[in-house]
Formats: C-alpha cells, structure tokens, sequence
C-alpha cells in the first residue's frame, strides 16, 4: 500500500496561501543585508533562525517586518520570489498563489512599482523555466486603516494586468473583515478576485464577515469555523475552499499539539481543504512538510492525499479547463501508485 505522505509528495499541487516575504530564509536575508548595506539585529544566520521562535501572531509579525526592511531594489524582490520558486519546484508545486505586501514596502519608501516589477519578473520567469504558472494577490494589511488600503488600491491600478486578487492579512484580533467592507467592494468592481484571512485567530463572527460583507471568494485559514456548525454547513454547501496551513497553526499557538490540528476533521466534514505553507522560513516546512507534520500526528490516508492534492487546484484560480486537466492527471498518477481518492 503506498504510504499517504510519498503519494502526496509525488503528485502535482498547487499552493494557495503564501506570503511571499515570509520565504524569506535567513540565508538569503543576511545576503540582502549586506548587498543593501542594512543593518540587522543578528550577528548570524543561526542568531536569526533562534529568533523565530514566536508566542503568537504579534511576535511573528514584529520579526516579519523587520526582515522585510532590508528589501529596497527590484533585484531583492526577485531574488526573494525566485528562491520561493525554485524551492518548492522540489515539492512538486506546479502552481502558486502567492501573496505580497505592498504597504509593508510603500510605508518605508519602497514604491509599489520596485516591489511588484521584481515579484512580477521572477513569476514569469517561474513559469517559462520551471514550469509553475501562477496567480499574484495584493494584500491589505488589516491593522492599518481602510484608508491606506484604498490608497493602495489606486497604486496597483497601473498594473492590474499582473494582479489576480486581493486578500486581508496581518494581525486579525481587532480588526474584522468589516473593516474593509469599501475597499473589497471596489476591488471587485475592477475584476479582482477576494480572499481573506478569517478564523486563524479572531472568531467565527468574523468568517461570517469574510463571507456577508465583503463576499470572499476563498477563505484563508477558516480553522476557527469548525466551531460553528451552521457555518461549516455553508462553507460545504457554498463550495468555498480554505486554505489551511498545518505548521503556521503549530508555531503561532493556534493548535497546541499537531493531534489537534483539524485538517483531518475538514475533510470528513466535506470542507474543500488544502495544504499550505504560509510563511514557510519562518515556520520551518514547504507544502510536503506541512502535509507530513499532520500525517505524523494523525495519519492521513492515500485517499486523503489524492483529496488535498486535487483541492488544491479545484481550490485555485485557474479556470475550468486548467483545472480539469490537473485532476485528470492527478488521478492518473494516483492510479499509477495504486491510490484512488
């Protein structure tokens, strides 16, 4: 019988909830450091790896924003999207979805344009040499006000041509989906697809917001829903996917114990869940390695694993015939290794 975590391993997959300044390696960081001539509060590689070492999500992200101010030029960004890529190239990712931060770079005095010309270069770059095609997602960061995220809004407008989406993230307690119920709105309106950070933290109050007021199309994290059995029902019935990520969950105290991580009861509650990174640098594991660290804890079948790999296209961006033709070939590679979903 083939072992669930080799089979998943193998298969193609898609990614659907990375923010692309949390690949940012400790490595690579230092590089950009000392090519920018910033300084850093850590004398080495392994002083910084010591440092991510968080209580919750406010201490990831104070450590979050410090890395991402060494970032100035064009080059760093794709430095840092082309690392992303060439990584997960040797999980089998052949598709990405990937968040980037445009206010935690404009806010220092990095403009939008260096920032999303240098992520935007090394994605086309991803798909003409290795082969992974993409989607890119503008995030408003949820702790600054409605205002910054509309100014945002009207900086991306030059280049639209390369944006998929918006998403909501950073620190969730306090700041609901509500909060940026206009700026969804206008978003939509210029074609854009939504998704937003909802249930990581904050309640199920506010995976009802993420779905009412500004009518996401995918949810990201949506852990805390399981609480609340009436909206598990409308996630299933309404086709909404989330986007889990198992080892981000661990290492922010979202789940004490990988035994208690709920992706196994998703999906037994039909919930079209999917397996993620998140911020994979500063969380210690890729897609396979989030994938394992529910599987150790709590075995996940073959079956399981044709499941989430299949998600996670059914999940995507792509349109119905991209999709179709990733599921047909899942299921052939599947079938290939004596597994059926």
């Amino acid at each position: 019988m083939v072992d669930a975590y080799e089979l998943f391993a193998e298969l193609p997959k898609a990614e659907l909830h990375l923010h692309i300044e949390g690949s940012f390696e400790p490595e690579l960081m230092f590089e950009i450091a000392r090519r920018n001539q910033v300084s850093i509060p850590y004398a080495s590689v392994e002083e910084l790896r010591k440092a991510y070492d968080f209580g919750n999500l406010q201490d990831f992200l104070d450590i979050y924003y410090q890395g991402m101010s060494v970032l100035l030029r064009e080059r760093d960004f794709y430095d840092l999207t082309w690392a992303y890529l060439t990584r997960v190239n040797e999980d089998n990712v052949r598709h990405v979805e990937i968040f980037f931060d445009p206010q935690g770079h404009t806010e220092r005095g990095v403009s939008f344009e260096t920032a999303i010309i240098g992520i935007h270069r090394a994605l086309e770059d991803g798909k003409a040499k290795l082969g992974i095609s993409y989607k890119l997602i503008m995030s408003y960061l949820r702790h600054l006000s409605e205002e910054s995220a509309l100014e945002t809004l009207e900086q991306a407008k030059p280049f639209l041509d390369w944006i998929d989406g918006v998403g909501l993230d950073s620190s969730e307690m306090g700041h609901p989906p509500s909060k940026f119920k206009t700026v969804f709105a206008e978003s939509k309106k210029l074609g854009l697809k939504l998704v937003a950070h909802a249930g990581e933290e904050g309640p199920p109050a506010y995976v009802y917001e993420a779905l009412d007021d500004i009518q996401v199309d995918r949810i990201d994290h949506g852990n805390r829903a399981l609480e609340d059995d009436g909206l598990v029902k409308r996630i299933v019935e309404g086709g909404y996917t989330l986007t889990v990520c198992p080892l981000s969950n661990l290492k922010l105290c979202g789940v004490t114990d990988m035994k208690d991580h709920p992706l196994p009861k998703m999906l037994e509650l039909g919930l079209r869940a999917t397996v993620n990174s998140d911020d994979p640098a500063y969380f210690g594991g890729y897609v396979n390695q989030n994938f394992k660290a529910v599987h150790d804890a709590q075995p996940l079948s073959a079956a399981d694993a044709v499941t989430l790999a299949k998600n996670s296209f059914s999940g995507s961006f792509l349109s119905a015939q991209e999709k179709a033709s990733w599921l047909g070939l899942i299921d052939e590679q599947a079938a290939e290794m004596g597994a059926t979903a």
